[in-house]
């Protein structure tokens, strides 16, 4: 067969330099029909393989009755039912080019995100353990890492967080929607004891989630169960973190946890998404436009309790104790609580301030407080005098004798 190069040479002599098609046929050592074939074709030459006569062709008749009658037929079946003793690979070839013809498509759905429609949530407990300090250490079920990615740009956020309950979860949640800087129309979740469940075939919210949703005007969707496809974004996000955070880390503290994480997930952001075809960061605008914005007035998330301050000054939160003045002993105090302090205020008096220790079952006194009780203790002792110091009336041991009717030897009168 004439090489490409050939043919492109003779072309360019007959074109350009106007030779003849017998010189040509001379130089270029071919036969004058293949130089006359060369000029007159339209494209290249190129190799077109002969066709051959396959042992499947005899029985490719039966192969289509059985196909038009049953299109799922498996091709194993039909070497059985047409007594086929050749080589299985070559029937299954011939079977898969025919079954298209007798069986309707089936076009795979795929999913697309409007800008700021979507976002998935999710909690990720990665294989680890970190120390919170006084001597403990906490696995992953006990410290999650709440996740966010927004469906259309496929931004990704996570914060380590203290526990799985309301007031920690929704404080982390709020905390990744204000990094974003808006909120997307519709939030889903997995079946999360703090957010909701599904029943009743439709998402029912916790009561806490509800008012969390109404300041933020978003809708939050539960998943179905055993319905992993439902958040797809956000399961691909935790593999993720598993294979590229994690390896070769090491975490002294969840406030070192934090600081290695958001960096790296900053960084994630940037690189080139292939479904995408670019990088979160390039999406993430028109992500943010579509999203409603975030509510004027801040969500009440955290830990937030009225009461009355007993003589301990100490309040429990978490399983941990905090010291309050004692000057507030007896008066209603509001106990504030995020991720990272516990407050207390008495007539909107900072009245305690404490970082919030992750560790469970500890005492933590501020030095101001323990000064001011023992002061305190002080100034009531001398206030109240004690007893013994008091003027008590003594009397005559015959004034008893008296009453009881009994003479100075000790006999009765």
């Amino acid at each position: 067969m004439l090489s490409v190069e050939d043919w492109a040479e003779i072309r360019r002599l007959h074109r350009a330099e106007g030779m003849p098609i017998k010189a040509i046929a001379r130089v270029m050592g071919v036969s004058r029909n293949t130089v006359r074939a060369a000029i007159g074709s339209d494209g290249p030459p190129k190799y077109v393989r002969r066709s051959v006569r396959s042992i499947v062709d005899e029985v490719e008749p039966r192969i289509r009755e059985l196909l038009k009658a049953y299109p799922t037929m498996p091709a194993t079946v039909i070497a059985e039912r047409i007594g086929w003793s050749r080589g299985i690979t070559v029937l299954k070839e011939r079977v898969a080019q025919l079954r298209p013809v007798y069986l309707p498509p089936d076009p795979a759905g795929r999913t697309a995100y409007v800008a700021g429609e979507i976002a998935q949530c999710d909690l990720w407990f990665p294989p680890i353990s970190v120390p919170v300090g006084f001597g403990q250490v906490r696995k992953s079920v006990q410290l999650p890492v709440l996740t966010m990615v927004c469906g259309y740009s496929r931004w990704m956020s996570a914060v380590l967080i203290p526990t799985r309950k309301a007031e920690d979860l929704l404080a982390g949640w709020w905390q990744l929607l204000e990094a974003l800087g808006a909120v997307s129309r519709v939030l889903v979740w997995d079946g999360e004891g703090a957010i909701g469940r599904w029943r009743a075939g439709r998402s029912e919210l916790t009561a806490d989630c509800q008012a969390f949703r109404g300041m933020l005007g978003a809708k939050v969707l539960i998943c179905k169960p055993r319905d992993p496809e439902a958040k797809g974004l956000v399961e691909r996000c935790h593999d993720y973190l598993e294979r590229s955070f994690l390896p070769g880390r090491a975490f002294a503290s969840p406030q070192d946890f934090n600081a290695q994480l958001q960096p790296w997930i900053a960084t994630a952001n940037t690189r080139m998404r292939r479904v995408l075809g670019c990088a979160a960061t390039e999406r993430i605008a028109a992500d943010r436009a579509g999203m409603l914005t975030l509510p004027p007035v801040a969500p009440a998330v955290g830990w937030r309790r009225s009461t009355r301050l007993a003589r301990d000054h100490y309040v429990r939160l978490d399983a941990n104790d905090y010291s309050v003045h004692p000057a507030v002993i007896g008066r209603r105090i509001e106990v504030v609580a995020d991720l990272v302090q516990v407050r207390a205020f008495c007539d909107g008096k900072s009245v305690a301030d404490h970082e919030r220790v992750w560790a469970v079952h500890q005492t933590l006194s501020d030095a101001v407080h323990v000064e001011a009780a023992r002061v305190l203790r002080r100034e009531r002792v001398n206030v109240v005098r004690p007893v013994s110091e008091a003027e008590v009336e003594q009397r005559r041991l015959t004034d008893y004798d008296a009453a009881l009717g009994l003479d100075a030897e000790g006999g009765a009168a």
